[in-house]
């Protein structure tokens, strides 16, 4: 892959010495995903895993206000209204792809996520050995806002990832986490602050040379050569913490779970919050991803990624795609007109039509 400085290129690639970097370049579109994107990265890390003289593997984004938003959902609405579900859903595909070629990757990938670092964004840092957050991350999986789920994986890599009950709190109510945050709940390795950053890539640059060949050795490697960099005073909420375990770890349905927030909004502000975040989703967005974090608990990230594209498919077909978009991102009226309106009015099918026969990828 050529190594090209065109701001016009989505992609950017730079090698310096025994580094590979690899920069996502739409800042004006805060780095989001499309097809074009994760086909040019997709074919860089496979340039950096047959370079012999790479030793480590750096993402970051353009710009300064993001790593990556996520995929570019105005792009595949628009898809949708003209009836290219399959292109979408190819999309998807070769995102998924990408995500378990980086997890798989025989070399320390490392993620700098500066700034928004929301859906794909995560899919990408949940594959990397080391995340770096700064004070200005900020974190999330918001999709149940837009009538989606939270894909890439997430209803699997979370439960490794995060402490009890905020993979299903993350996943449902899109709650971001700023900063430390990040870290605390597993989204990110360590911190550090944006004056720092340009000493990362000084020190990945000079020192990427006396790296282990062997992937585990030369992680531990990489931590060592920027502990000096990285902030310690990760912030702690165990009040949050206990909230979230208790009310969210392990539950099986939706509508209990808002019953128990109601009744604890009572004496705590918290919950409140909780509850009306909740209270605006996509019922039937909410039903199929906690359907999912049940399901993916424990499976390989192979068959979770198999999962969510027949989630994809299911969820990008339904009313409440097209609404959400509009009423979030489009109008910015924040009025969606759910289909269901309501969870209570949402059928028991509609996790079977997830795996039902004609929900095949096969067409893809």
């Amino acid at each position: 892959m050529n190594q090209n400085n065109d701001d016009q290129t989505p992609v950017l690639v730079k090698k310096h010495k025994h580094l590979f970097s690899i920069v996502l370049n739409r800042p004006k579109a805060l780095n989001s995903l499309n097809h074009e994107m994760v086909s040019l990265i997709r074919t860089a890390i496979d340039e950096a895993k047959e370079d012999s003289s790479v030793r480590a593997v750096l993402l970051y984004g353009a710009g300064d206000r993001g790593f990556c938003a996520g995929a570019d959902v105005k792009d595949m609405a628009r898809n949708i209204r003209e009836g290219n579900l399959k292109q979408c859903l190819q999309f998807l595909e070769a995102e998924y792809a990408l995500d378990l070629e980086i997890s798989r990757f025989p070399k320390p990938v490392i993620v700098l996520a500066d700034g928004i670092t929301m859906g794909g964004g995560l899919g990408i840092s949940a594959g990397a050995d080391i995340v770096l957050a700064t004070e200005r991350t900020i974190t999330a999986m918001p999709e149940t806002r837009i009538g989606f789920f939270p894909d890439v994986g997430a209803t699997g890599w979370m439960h490794n990832k995060c402490p009890p009950g905020y993979p299903e709190y993350l996943g449902l109510t899109g709650y971001e986490m700023k900063g430390g945050e990040s870290v605390r709940v597993g989204l990110a390795t360590h911190l550090l602050t944006t004056p720092k950053i340009s000493f990362v890539h000084e020190v990945l640059e000079n020192f990427s040379s006396e790296l282990s060949h062997e992937k585990p050795e030369a992680v531990q490697q990489i931590i060592a050569l920027l502990e000096p960099l990285l902030k310690k005073d990760i912030p702690q909420k165990p009040g949050l913490d206990a909230l979230v375990k208790t009310c969210f770890a392990g539950k099986t349905s939706i509508i209990p779970m808002l019953e128990d927030l109601r009744a604890c909004s009572q004496f705590n502000d918290l919950c409140e919050g909780i509850f009306q975040r909740l209270s605006e989703r996509s019922p039937t967005a909410l039903a199929t991803t906690l359907q999912l974090l049940r399901l993916n608990e424990g499976r390989p990230i192979e068959a979770v990624f198999k999962t969510d594209l027949k989630a994809a498919r299911f969820l990008l077909t339904h009313p409440d795609y097209i609404e959400g978009i509009r009423a979030r991102l489009i109008d910015k009226d924040d009025q969606p007109r759910w289909q269901p309106e309501s969870l209570e009015k949402l059928t028991r099918t509609v996790f079977m039509a997830i795996f039902s026969p004609s929900n095949s990828q096969d067409d893809l």
